[in-house]
């Protein structure tokens, strides 16, 4: 395949940094030692081109030589295809990662994300009472999970990027209180390098622009 080029917005507000979905990429890529280099797209005045990669202008996407992925869970599946490291061969191993990787996105992050964007704005006293249960209730199911396993598919792949970074997002806001095992999971995943070297270079990237926007 070709150079791989992660593009993600050139500024975000404070706020949301460090959890801005290209750490996922980040992530994934440092994890599996793949050379990439990082793009930036405007954050301010999104234009055609970004919309033509990215259809709802978000961020990130990559490219691999000519082809182009949005969508942190299919980049996450793409560079898996490339590297042992993030996406197990045996078909076992695989099927439990994939499962698991759709299981962050579509069973606990759409729990998670809309009681986030509450936290997120301070109106957490306004949220309403199922939309907590929602994800108390999620929470509740992954606890016995990681209770039970270091990884979800036995060795550490893109499905536990994936679910550490939508848990981490909740344990920002203390959500985790009540479930060692998620907490302890996500801890176990923020201690790696990679991680580390990723959350660093998505903060450097974004304070790097604000002398220019000052």
């Amino acid at each position: 395949m070709g150079e791989l080029v992660l593009t993600t917005f050139d500024w975000v507000p404070e706020t949301p940094r460090g959890f801005v979905r290209d750490l996922r990429v980040r992530w994934a890529l440092e994890e599996a030692g793949l050379p990439y280099r990082v793009a930036s797209t405007p954050f301010d005045e999104r234009q055609a081109a970004h919309f033509a990669h990215q259809p709802f202008g978000q961020a990130p996407w990559l490219t691999d030589g000519d082809l182009s992925i949005f969508e942190s869970g299919a980049i996450l599946l793409h560079l898996g295809a490339r590297s042992a490291t993030l996406l197990p061969a045996d078909p076992r191993g695989r099927s439990a990662a994939t499962e698991w990787l759709f299981a962050a996105l579509n069973s606990v992050e759409m729990a998670s994300l809309p009681w986030s964007i509450f936290q997120f704005s301070g109106q957490a006293a306004d949220m309403p009472a199922w939309l907590d249960g929602f994800l108390k209730a999620r929470l509740g199911h992954m606890e016995p999970v990681l209770a039970g396993r270091e990884w979800l598919a036995g060795s550490f792949s893109v499905a536990d990027i994936l679910m550490a970074d939508v848990l981490r997002l909740v344990d920002r806001f203390d959500g985790l209180a009540a479930h060692p095992a998620c907490r302890g999971y996500v801890a176990r995943a923020t201690a790696r390098p990679a991680f580390a070297k990723a959350h660093a270079d998505q903060l450097a990237h974004f304070a790097a622009a604000d002398a220019g926007r000052a």
